[in-house]
């Protein structure tokens, strides 16, 4: 069968950054609705039209893929606005209640990159902005989606985030 909206692909690939430096391996074939939200726009052209077996090498910059980096989206909140166990990498969907930073996207991810005894950075960019990266994808299945999958445009609940946007959040953190 050949990839074309819509299917589910099922792939393995190799995610490096722009120096070849490892980020990500999907060792074990997973599935992603093709045509909707699984993957990102430029990872769903360049399958298109192949089929099982084949091997793709992209090279994607930060606008194909995760956006640039906006220094912008960085803020500092106050340490008593968090739960005692916090973690340098947990992920908030949204700020705190009781954030003092005004103008941030009240629905973006924001990452913990430093923890002090007063205050907390947080990170509303994907981990992956501003990056260019290499891809190394192989197809290896092919198949047609059922009518749940075509309307709800993913294959579901998928663990893997990397390559369709933001990390999913739930209120609270996540590890």
């Amino acid at each position: 069968m050949i990839i074309a909206d819509p299917c589910v692909v099922s792939l393995t690939w190799t995610l490096s950054d722009g120096q070849n430096r490892p980020i990500d391996e999907l060792p074990q074939p997973v599935e992603f609705f093709f045509g909707g939200n699984d993957l990102l726009a430029k990872v769903e052209e360049a399958l298109a039209g192949h089929v099982t077996g084949d091997e793709l090498q992209l090279h994607l910059e930060p606008e194909h893929a995760f956006g640039d980096y906006h220094a912008e989206l960085v803020c500092f909140e106050d340490r008593k606005l968090f739960p005692e166990q916090l973690e340098t990498g947990m992920a908030f969907e949204g700020l705190p209640k009781g954030h003092a930073t005004t103008d941030m996207p009240a629905d973006n991810v924001y990452i913990v990159t430093e923890i002090y005894p007063s205050h907390v950075v947080l990170d509303g960019n994907h981990p992956l902005a501003g990056m260019s990266l290499r891809l190394a994808v192989k197809v290896c299945d092919v198949r047609e989606a059922t009518v749940e999958e075509i309307e709800a445009k993913s294959v579901g609940a998928s663990p893997i985030t990397v390559l369709a946007g933001a990390p999913a959040a739930t209120p609270g953190a996540l590890h």
